[in-house]
C-alpha cells in the first residue's frame, strides 16, 4: 500500500462535506459507527442498493451486527480491532439479507477517523458473485458431460471387446487399421501390434480384395456401403462385411463389421438377404424406416438424393415430417393411420430438400412388428413426371368417400371447390337425362345462358354426351 505523499499540500484541509462526497465516490455502501459498533450514518451510492438493503428499517442507531448474517459477527470484530491499531483493516466480505430474503456480498475495510469513530468502506460484489456462480455451473456442468463421456466410452470399449464378431476402426482416408477388437485380432494372426497400422484389406483373396476396396469407396461417399461376402486367402471361412463412415474429434473412420458366414442355410439366407439388401439400397423409390415418433433410423440412396443430402448419416436421427411439404400435418397424419391399420397405400404429399427442390410424391407405408413400439418402413415415390400431364385436366372426384380421401392431402379450399364442381356436374348430368340430351332445355332448367352451359359442359368433360346440335325433346 502507498499512502499520499504531501497531502497536506494536495489536499489542503477537506470539510467534512467535501470528505462525505469522496467517501460516497469511493464505496458502494458506506458505514460510520462508533466504539459500540453502533452505527451513526450511512450511504449509498446507488439508490437500487439503498432500497434493497433499508427497505426494512434504517440502519442508523442500530448495531452494525443486526444488519450483517451470522457469521459476519466475528468478521466486523476483526475490522474495528485491526482499524484501532491500523490505518486500515483488511478487507472482509459480510453477508446483507435484503427485502427479497437473498443475501447480498459486501466487501468492507474499516478505518478509525478520530477517537470512538470509524468508517468502513463496502464495495457491492453482488456481480462478482453472480460471475463465481456461473462458473462454479459451468464447472459443474463440464464435469457432468465429462462423467457421462466417461461412461459412454466405457459402453463402447466394453462391447467392442467382448464382441463375437471381428471388428475394426480403419482411418477413411489411408484405410488403415487403427484399432481392432479381439476376434479381429485374433482372426488375422493374433498379435494386435502388427495388426494395428496395417492397410485393410487384409488377408483376402484377390478378388475378395477388389471388391472390398469398392466396398470402402462406396462407404467413404455415400457414408454407408452395401453388404457383401468376403472369403479369406486361406479359403475356408466365409464373412458378410459391412462398412459405415463416422467422424470423431473432425476425422473421417469407417466402421468394419465381419460377420461369420456358417452351413448351407445360413449361406442360403444370408445370400437372400444380401439380394434385398441390393434391392433396397439401389431401388429408384425412397425407402426409410423410422422409429414410432418417425425419427428416421435407415434409408436408401434414393430418399437421400430426394432429400438433397450427402450421406445417410445427415438423414439419420431427423424427423422424416423435415422434408415434408406440411410439416406439422403429414407426418401425423401418416403415423396416425400406421398405428390404426396394417398399411397406407398413395398417400400424396410434396417433397422438399435441403436446397429448396420440391417434387410430387406417394407414399406407401407399413408397420414393420406387429408390437406396439415398433418401427415403420415408408416407400416414397416421386410421381412428379407422372402428374404433370394430368393437372391440365383432373379427374374430378364422384362421391362423398372420395373427397373424404383428400382430407390431409389437399387444403381445406380446395375440398370446398372440389365439393362444389361435384354438384355443379351432377346438376348437369341430371338436367341433360331429364331433358334427353337437349342443352337448350337443360340450359333453361338450370337457370343458365347455353353459352354458359357450353362453357362448364367442355370444363367437366361431359360435351360428347350429347351432340353439338340441340335435339328437340320427343
Amino acid at each position: 500500500m502507498k499512502a499520499f505523499s504531501a497531502p497536506k499540500e494536495t489536499l489542503g484541509d477537506l470539510t467534512a462535506e467535501t470528505a462525505a462526497k469522496l467517501v460516497m465516490a469511493a464505496a458502494d455502501v458506506a458505514v460510520i459507527v462508533d466504539g459500540s459498533c453502533v452505527i451513526q450514518d450511512v450511504s449509498f451510492r446507488e439508490a437500487e442498493l439503498l432500497q434493497e438493503l433499508e427497505r426494512r428499517g434504517s440502519w442508523t442507531g442500530r448495531p452494525w451486527s443486526e444488519t450483517v448474517t451470522a457469521d459476519g459477527h466475528p468478521k466486523i470484530e476483526a475490522l474495528l480491532r485491526e482499524a484501532a491499531s491500523r490505518p486500515a483493516s483488511s478487507w472482509r466480505q459480510l453477508n446483507h439479507q435484503s427485502s427479497r430474503g437473498n443475501e447480498i456480498p459486501v466487501l468492507y475495510s474499516a478505518m478509525q477517523v478520530r477517537e470512538n469513530r470509524f468508517v468502513a468502506l463496502g464495495r457491492d460484489l453482488r456481480a462478482v458473485a453472480s460471475l463465481q456462480q456461473k462458473l462454479v455451473e459451468a464447472q459443474i456442468t463440464m464435469e457432468r458431460d465429462y462423467a457421462r463421456m466417461r461412461h459412454v466410452e466405457t459402453r463402447y470399449r466394453l462391447l467392442f471387446q467382448v464382441s463375437a464378431e471381428p471388428v475394426l476402426i480403419l482411418d477413411a482416408a489411408s484405410q488403415k487399421i487403427l484399432e481392432a477388437n479381439p476376434a479381429a485380432v485374433a482372426l488375422f494372426g493374433g498379435n494386435p501390434k502388427r495388426l494395428l497400422g496395417r492397410s485393410f484389406p487384409t488377408g483376402f483373396d484377390a478378388e475378395t480384395t477388389r471388391r472390398l476396396q469398392s466396398l470402402l469407396s462406396d462407404a467413404w461417399s455415400a457414408g454407408q456401403g452395401h453388404h457383401l461376402r468376403a472369403q479369406l486367402a486361406d479359403g475356408n471361412r466365409e464373412f458378410l462385411v459391412s462398412a459405415s463412415l463416422f467422424r470423431h474429434d473432425a476425422t473421417a473412420l469407417l466402421l468394419i463389421r465381419m460377420s461369420p458366414v456358417s452351413g448351407e442355410g445360413a449361406a442360403a439366407m444370408s445370400e437372400t438377404q444380401l439380394r434385398l439388401l441390393a434391392l433396397g439400397e439401389r431401388a429408384p423409390d425412397g425407402l426409410v424406416v423410422t422409429d414410432r415418433e418417425g425419427r428416421i433410423l435407415a434409408s436408401n440412396q434414393a430418399f437421400i438424393d430426394m432429400a438433397q443430402l450427402a450421406t445417410t448419416e445427415q438423414a439419420r436421427g431427423e424427423t422424416l415430417a423435415r422434408w415434408f411439404g406440411r410439416p406439422e400435418i403429414d407426418l401425423q397424419v401418416l403415423i396416425s393411420n400406421l398405428r390404426q391399420n396394417d398399411s397406407i397405400r398413395l398417400f400424396g404429399t410434396i417433397l422438399r430438400g435441403e436446397y429448396g427442390a420440391t417434387a410430387e410424391v406417394e407414399i406407401s407405408a407399413v408397420p414393420l412388428s406387429s408390437v406396439s413400439n415398433g418401427d415403420f418402413g415408408f416407400v416414397i415415390r416421386n410421381v412428379g413426371r407422372r402428374l404433370a400431364p394430368q393437372r391440365v385436366q383432373r379427374e374430378l372426384p364422384h362421391s362423398a368417400d372420395q373427397l373424404t380421401e383428400l382430407i390431409g392431402r389437399v387444403p381445406l379450399k380446395d375440398i370446398v371447390r372440389e365439393t362444389t364442381d361435384v354438384i355443379e356436374r351432377l346438376c348437369i348430368e341430371a338436367a341433360l337425362n331429364l331433358t334427353g340430351d337437349n342443352r337448350a332445355s337443360a340450359a333453361e332448367m338450370l337457370g343458365l345462358s347455353r353459352q354458359s352451359l357450353y362453357v362448364k359442359l367442355r370444363r367437366f368433360g361431359l360435351a360428347d354426351l350429347s351432340e353439338d346440335a340441340d335435339r328437340q325433346p320427343p
